[in-house]
């Protein structure tokens, strides 16, 4: 009896141990087969909204603002829907090429990067906010700390195209929520976390808007149609847009549980049968029913994960 409880503990212990090591790389590249899933979705919405808009997107590159007059900024909108698409941002140093999403709850950042809400939209005045994850979700903000100041970061909306320049680049602690504050000047702030795999500090890219081209207009002649304070008559298209509805499973422990319940089934049922099979039929059934855990597993990870500790 003795003999065979502990047995019985080591099996359950080297199971576990098992699904401890997978789990690891479930978080740094499993994750990422939810998010391209949503990048997939977030870019048909934004190509769709586009056409509502009768607008297309920019293929040419956009230069920094020269000349007598102010450069222009785009007139301010309402928030998108949560986890809707809110634009996409292009980063060439660092090879990101993603569709933000608006919101920066866990289910928007696992979709890409967030856009803040009640911080204006990009192109706008004042400090747009974005927020992404640095290692997991396909890590959009992974190679953040290479960037340097006068780096290129282009942000396309609804509104158009916008040229960001970095100024900045610092490390502070995830308290200091100073960063997305107001500023004077259209701005926009990167965070994400610091150092990697760790959510010990807040990396923080500040960049300055330097060029503007807004939808139908040139990047320097200024839009005598739209003003800071008059959103464009379009604006109804925008705020009808079909809202998707977030899941928020930070909480979901009963989730989590039953997928574990499935797991601890289907590995004793795979164990029990291989014991008792043949010898020729054995091999069939662990590799048939090592496929079907894995997929078991792979959806018990996707319940635990959201259950870790919030980190960008």
């Amino acid at each position: 009896m003795f003999t065979t409880v502990r047995v019985t503990i080591g099996r359950v212990v080297l199971v576990g141990g098992i699904l401890v090591l997978l789990f690891i790389p479930y978080l740094l590249w499993g994750t990422g087969l939810q998010t391209a899933r949503s990048q997939s979705r977030l870019r048909q919405e934004f190509a769709a909204t586009q056409r509502k808009l009768g607008l297309s997107t920019r293929t040419h590159p956009i230069a920094p603002h020269r000349g007598p007059t102010p450069l222009e900024v785009a007139p301010p909108l309402p928030d998108p829907p949560l986890g809707s698409a809110a634009g996409t941002i292009s980063i060439p140093k660092i090879g990101l090429s993603m569709v933000v999403v608006e919101g920066t709850g866990t289910a928007q950042l696992e979709a890409g990067p967030g856009h803040y809400p009640d911080t204006p939209l990009p192109g706008e005045a004042g400090n747009v906010a974005i927020a992404g994850h640095r290692t997991t979700y396909l890590h959009p903000f992974y190679n953040l700390n290479e960037l340097v100041p006068g780096d290129a970061i282009v942000i396309e909306t609804v509104q158009g195209l916008f040229l960001y320049q970095v100024l900045t680049s610092m490390a502070v602690s995830p308290t200091d929520v100073a960063v997305a504050f107001p500023t004077p000047t259209p701005t926009l702030t990167l965070t994400t976390c610091n150092p990697r795999y760790s959510a010990a500090q807040r990396l923080v890219v500040h960049a300055a808007l330097v060029g503007s081209a807004l939808a139908g207009h040139s990047s320097t002649t200024p839009n005598p149609s739209h003003t800071a304070s008059e959103p464009p008559a379009d604006v109804d298209v925008l705020r009808h847009q079909t809202p998707v509805v977030p899941k928020e499973p930070n909480h979901d422990w009963a989730r989590a549980i039953l997928w574990a319940v499935a797991v601890a089934i289907i590995t004793i049922a795979v164990w029990w049968s291989a014991r008792r099979s043949r010898a020729g039929q054995r091999a069939l059934i662990l590799v048939v029913g090592v496929a079907a855990w894995s997929v078991l597993v792979f959806y018990f990870f996707g319940a635990v994960a959201p259950l870790l500790p919030a980190s960008f």
